[in-house]
């Protein structure tokens, strides 16, 4: 049989594991504890009709416990989850502890409240943004320091290490004595075929790009050439007086070869009378093309080049074709 009284006095002044004694009060670290302090209407153990308010994970429970239920431990305690309203949840604690002590009713009523209070307070406090405060071990974090200095210090002596034995084995120091790891060899051909290429995809870029300036500078040249074009007046050029200088020259030939050759006979003059019609038909012909050349606009410096070479060449046959009217005369 459970007697309260008697408990109480073994766990007030004997041992108890839940009681924190301080300087002003003493205090009670049991779970089930509705107020959480050390005294006779408070305490869990020594009442055997007790009643409290819990919270877990969000809801909140009305633990009760009960004289009939003392010799099962396991259901010694009973549990009901009360409404999220906080109206609702003080009827329902009215309606359960109608009949029990004020004292216990009234200290329910005010855990409740502070346990509603305090998850309001966790709710507005999960949707601001805050820093988390992280506590950081130094000793920790100085070892690691230290063991990664090493490892950089390691790794660059494995490097240069690496590469004076590429380098040798390059250079052909070593021969063909040794048998080499092939994905070693293998991964050290590949870097230098890959710098090699690199080197010649740069050349060919260079290239490119002096050949395209090349290009770029043929072009403007040609333009600049395609456009010089100049337009000559009739006082500058005078294509008639040239051809009269031509036709003063031959004239000058004929009159050496006359003095030259003396006098021909009726045969000769024949012949002569001939050539003469025929050079009169020509002047003729020359005259009328002179006069449509005169009527003409003035003409530009790329057909004064072509008409100075058709008079070089039309000069060259006059030569081979009239040597025997100049011995005729």
């Amino acid at each position: 049989m459970q007697h309260d009284e008697v408990i109480w006095q073994v766990i007030n002044h004997g041992h108890c594991s839940f009681k924190s004694k301080l300087q002003m009060q003493n205090f009670c670290r049991n779970e089930y504890n509705v107020t959480g302090l050390c005294n006779r209407s408070s305490c869990p153990l020594a009442n055997s009709r007790y009643a409290t308010i819990r919270e877990e994970n969000g809801r909140i429970y009305l633990y009760m416990k009960t004289i009939e239920r003392a010799h099962m431990p396991s259901k010694l305690w009973q549990r009901i989850r009360l409404k999220k309203q906080y109206v609702q949840a003080l009827q329902q604690i009215d309606d359960y502890l109608q009949y029990w002590p004020k004292f216990l009713v009234h200290k329910n009523k005010q855990r409740l409240t502070k346990i509603t209070q305090m998850l309001i307070r966790m709710r507005k406090l999960a949707l601001k943004t805050r820093v988390k405060m992280v506590p950081i071990a130094t000793k920790k974090a100085r070892m690691e320091r230290k063991k990664e200095a090493k490892a950089e210090t390691a790794a660059e002596l494995d490097r240069s290490i690496e590469n004076e034995l590429l380098q040798r084995l390059q250079s052909g120091t070593y021969g063909d004595i040794y048998n080499f790891d092939p994905k070693l060899f293998n991964k050290a051909l590949k870097s230098i075929e890959e710098t090699e290429a690199e080197a010649e995809a740069q050349q060919e870029e260079e290239l490119e790009y002096i050949e395209g300036d090349e290009d770029e500078d043929e072009e403007e040249e040609e333009e600049d050439e395609e456009e010089e074009i100049e337009y000559l007046h009739e006082d500058e050029v005078d294509i008639d007086e040239d051809e009269d200088g031509d036709m003063e020259d031959l004239e000058g030939l004929r009159s050496d070869d006359e003095d030259a050759s003396g006098s021909s006979g009726p045969e000769d003059e024949d012949d002569d009378g001939e050539d003469a019609t025929e050079g009169g038909q020509a002047g003729g012909r020359k005259a009328k093309r002179r006069q449509g050349s005169g009527a003409s606009a003035p003409p530009t410096a790329a057909k004064r080049r072509r008409r100075g070479r058709v008079e070089v060449e039309y000069e060259e046959e006059r030569e081979i074709l009239r040597p025997s009217a100049m011995h005729a005369y």
